[in-house]
């Protein structure tokens, strides 16, 4: 049975960058039984509705500028998994969701940055599922909840985003990305974590009325809301473990949760 997991993915620069978050997500592969498929739930890719890309190669999308060339010259050219994708959306379907596959598609920085890291061969098929930025929490765990069965199937549910994105406060100079972490970000990351913990799952969906600085963490919700389809997916039993918690610049934080 595969966990699931919520990774905090960070800049592109996650790929390369001497960080505490770097050296997890290199080691994580390693952490956990060798999965036959991952499904990445990618803040990186908002649509209306659900969809999932279902390629035989996955191209890298390098969705970013004014980055180190190094950047562009990553490639994971990881397998595709058209099967499990029609899988995937037939699931979907069955629990009311009008979603749809994508046969174009290839993986965001939210999919291979932390992939490139865990699994560098590229050996493993990927699929991802995008995100309804607008439905919100409730919408996502229910997404998560109607691909429960994948966990016995050997496919690993991973959601990738950010457990803060409050990148306005670039706008008014940039930090080190050693600088000290922030009380708000502090503060709403301990809310979110004791919760997590305690498998308050009706306290985590009414997140931004409930935890403290929930707004400026999140002014929009896409890097937050995969977490909620790791935690659908894993189903109602089960329990939560932190993996890794580190902060970067003082208010991103790149915390990552293994549900089991």
């Amino acid at each position: 049975m595969m966990p699931t997991l919520y990774l905090s993915h960070g800049s592109p620069m996650t790929a390369i960058s001497e960080t505490k978050a770097r050296h997890f997500l290199a080691g994580l592969g390693a952490m956990l039984p060798r999965p036959r498929a991952i499904l990445v739930v990618s803040a990186h890719w908002e649509t209306a509705a659900p969809m999932v890309n279902a390629v035989g190669r996955n191209e890298t999308i390098h969705d970013f500028f004014g980055f180190p060339e190094a950047l562009f010259a990553i490639s994971y050219p990881a397998p595709g998994a058209p099967e499990i994708a029609e899988d995937v959306a037939a699931r979907l379907a069955a629990a009311g969701f009008a979603a749809g596959i994508d046969r174009a598609r290839g993986l965001d920085h939210g999919a291979w940055v932390p992939l490139c890291l865990a699994y560098p061969a590229a050996d493993i098929p990927v699929l991802q599922l995008s995100v309804q930025t607008a439905l919100g929490p409730r919408h996502h765990l229910m997404l998560g909840e109607a691909l429960a069965g994948l966990r016995a199937e050997g496919i690993l549910v991973l959601g990738s985003g950010s457990f803060t994105h409050d990148l306005r406060r670039f706008r008014v100079g940039r930090p080190g990305i050693d600088a000290p972490e922030t009380e708000d970000v502090a503060e709403f990351s301990a809310w979110m974590d004791a919760h997590i913990r305690a498998h308050d799952v009706e306290g985590l969906v009414e997140y931004r009325r409930l935890a403290p600085h929930a707004a400026d963490e999140h002014p929009t919700e896409e890097h937050l809301l995969p977490l909620y389809v790791a935690l659908g997916a894993a189903g109602a039993a089960a329990g939560a473990k932190r993996l890794h918690s580190s902060v970067e610049y003082g208010f991103l934080r790149m915390d990552a949760y293994e549900f089991a």
